[in-house]
């Protein structure tokens, strides 16, 4: 398949629980353009942060039907699609599962286009994915971090 877009990601979280950031890097395939995308929460936790890169990439997305290379560190979220496991959490209602919030939203951005992914090794030298690591750890130290509501909410932690 031949991609119009790549959506680069990555997540992070300082004690996992604690602060936590997404960063993603879009990119056109076939032109210079490219975007940058980042958000801090004040508690979240690494694999919300991976999952929640994708979604924001897959919601930036102007257009229906893109075919898309979403490129992630996460085995977490690669796995889960790939191997779809994610559709069989659907079909039990995401019962005993984590994340069935940021799912179902991954979920409903996920069936508006063609989507492939790809794993690469964290810290490796991916010039794109260091960026998003970068982004992820930046936002994480931001001062006036977003609440990460059904988090805090189902975790309890609601300050």
């Amino acid at each position: 398949m031949s991609h119009q877009v790549h959506i680069y990601t990555d997540g992070a979280a300082k004690g996992n629980p604690g602060p936590a950031g997404y960063g993603v890097v879009m990119e056109l395939v076939g032109t210079p353009h490219k975007k940058e995308f980042f958000e801090g929460f004040r508690i979240s936790t690494n694999n919300r942060m991976e999952l929640l890169a994708v979604i924001v990439g897959l919601e930036k997305l102007k257009n229906p039907n893109m075919t898309v290379l979403v490129v992630s560190d996460s085995k977490y979220v690669v796995d889960a699609v790939e191997k779809k496991w994610v559709f069989g959490w659907e079909k039990k209602g995401f019962k005993d599962r984590k994340n069935p919030d940021l799912w179902k939203r991954f979920l409903l951005a996920y069936r508006k286009h063609k989507v492939d992914f790809k794993w690469v090794k964290g810290h490796n030298n991916h010039p794109q994915n260091e960026r998003c690591d970068e982004l992820a750890v930046m936002a994480s130290q931001q001062k006036n971090l977003s609440i990460d509501i059904f988090y805090e909410n189902i975790e309890g932690k609601l300050l």
